[in-house]
């Protein structure tokens, strides 16, 4: 994989940051700072490690991933589904913190 291709597929692996009520309460704890990303299906540990550490120059502990399969919707007799997706939490290492706001991490 040639290295342009490579910050394509880092950019292309975290789609968006998941902001809700539980992932703010993680993201404000004075022990642990773990943030929540909405990331690519593909998306493997390591490409979300690296493409967190890349991105928002910080520094990564761990990584936890969930699969969400999507619902089956139903409107009268037409079937649709949505699409499956998956979050990934991240736990940064002690002494980092990452503001979405400014984008910038310490």
């Amino acid at each position: 994989m040639s290295a342009e291709n490579l910050s394509e597929r880092l950019l292309n692996t975290i789609r968006a940051p998941h902001l809700s009520e539980k992932a703010l309460n993680l993201a404000e704890s004075e022990g642990r700072k773990q943030l929540a990303f909405r990331v690519a299906v593909d998306a493997t540990k390591p490409e979300i490690a690296k493409a967190v550490k890349e991105l928002f120059d910080v520094e990564v502990d761990s990584v936890t991933v969930i699969n969400y399969k999507g619902k089956v919707k139903r409107r009268g007799a037409t079937m649709g589904r949505r699409p499956n997706w998956k979050k990934a939490y991240v736990t940064l290492a002690a002494g980092q913190d990452l503001d979405f706001v400014s984008g910038t991490g310490q």
